[in-house]
């Protein structure tokens, strides 16, 4: 409520400050809107446009703006939906049973208040994208967790779209936890550490030292933390986020989730379990978009391909999905990435000189870095390179996702 004079004589300083504030944010998103549309509009749309208005402060704003935006950023024609099967996959499907439970346990995916009956039509529509994507990509292994990103997609997108966006991020994004081992989502887990390590090393050797590990980060990740962040709202934007990025920005965003609670962390016992329950309970009222903008700072400051050089003469890493990104490629040509670890990169820069590195970067043309660094969809592709230099980015064909 806006504050008034208790003299009667009109609003006071506070009121038309916060007047102010209203009307400029409303003309921000008025005129965020505006370019939206634009995007959208041209003839191809603008795919780099949309990214930077996805990455943004606000992201995509609604989620009528998200059931057009979305297929622009995962290259899905809306006019070309997958072909329903005509088999009974609830009784042929080896998944059903898992799925069916990991669906009755989804309650509250859903918005509080919503009829139980249409929730529970939501529910059979979302086993029936899920079995359909596996049945049409039988290299898919259906994983503990896929169903709440499933329901995202659901719930703002409607049946019919979510089941042809999901299975573009199946087979894109999401295919390293789509394996018939935890293999290669081990593998991006292992560079959370690498991560917080060259902002905070203290940090860094605080948690080697609790012997904490990463699993605390296995639901942020392979849920794109929809599994535990009870607001849709912080959902659906870190979801604009992720898909106009790198597939492995979710966990440079759990890294700075982590560094972001340094002092919460730093106050526990140094022991396994009580960093572990420290890390395990996410926060519900995290800054977002102040971590949405460091995360993606950090990318550009400290690329995977950066990181991996701290393991350089480890052995050859197994083949995945990110891999066909350059910078994965160096990560895995000559070294196994469970290794990330064990070797630390020390040296290069003062803590503090590195911390205020990241801090102070000049963000100019952030944006427009971090939009070309997801899928370059507008060309068709799957993937992008980083070549030449952490800061300069180039799209990149991906000419074989399965061996």
């Amino acid at each position: 409520m806006a504050l008034r004079s208790t003299q009667g004589d009109g609003p006071t300083s506070s009121c038309w400050d916060g007047g102010a504030e209203k009307a400029d944010f409303n003309a921000k998103r008025k005129k965020k809107v505006a370019e939206i549309y634009q995007a959208l509009n041209s003839d191809p749309a603008d795919v780099a446009a949309l990214r930077r208005m996805a990455i943004s402060e606000g992201g995509l704003l609604t989620d009528e703006i998200r059931r057009k935006v979305w297929p622009k950023l995962l290259n899905v024609n809306t006019n070309d939906p997958p072909p329903i099967s005509g088999k009974d996959l609830r009784q042929i499907s080896k998944d059903y049973q898992q799925v069916l439970l990991d669906v009755r346990r989804s309650l509250r995916r859903f918005p509080p208040g919503m009829p139980e009956e249409q929730r529970e039509g939501l529910q059979e529509e979302l086993i029936d994208i899920i079995l359909l994507i596996l049945e049409r990509n039988p290299q898919l292994h259906y994983y503990q967790g896929y169903h709440d990103i499933v329901v995202t997609f659901l719930l703002v997108v409607g049946e019919r779209l979510a089941t042809s966006l999901v299975e573009k991020l199946s087979t894109h994004h999401l295919r390293d936890f789509m394996d018939p081992t935890m293999d290669n989502t081990k593998h991006i887990l292992n560079y959370l550490m690498p991560i917080i390590d060259q902002v905070n090393p203290e940090l860094h050797d605080f948690m080697q030292s609790a012997e904490v590990g990463t699993i605390f980060a296995l639901s942020w990740l392979i849920t794109w933390f929809g599994h535990v962040l009870s607001d849709f709202r912080h959902v659906v934007r870190l979801y604009d986020f992720f898909l106009a990025c790198h597939p492995l920005m979710p966990i440079y965003f759990a890294a700075v989730i982590v560094l972001y609670r340094e002092q919460e962390v730093l106050d526990c016992d140094c022991d396994m379990a009580s960093v572990h329950h420290l890390l395990s309970q996410i926060p519900q009222d995290l800054p977002y978009e102040t971590l949405i903008s460091r995360a993606g700072d950090l990318f550009v400051q400290f690329p995977p391909s950066e990181l991996a050089r701290e393991a350089a003469a480890q052995q050859r890493a197994e083949k995945t999905a990110a891999s066909t990104f350059k910078d994965f490629e160096l990560a895995s040509a000559q070294q196994r990435p469970d290794m990330v670890l064990r070797q630390r990169f020390r040296g290069l820069l003062r803590t503090e000189d590195r911390t205020k590195d990241v801090l102070t970067k000049p963000r100019t043309n952030r944006f427009v870095k971090l939009a070309v660094m997801g899928l370059t969809v507008a060309l068709g592709a799957a993937a992008l390179a980083v070549v030449k230099s952490a800061l300069e980015w180039a799209p990149k064909f991906q000419l074989q996702l399965f061996p």
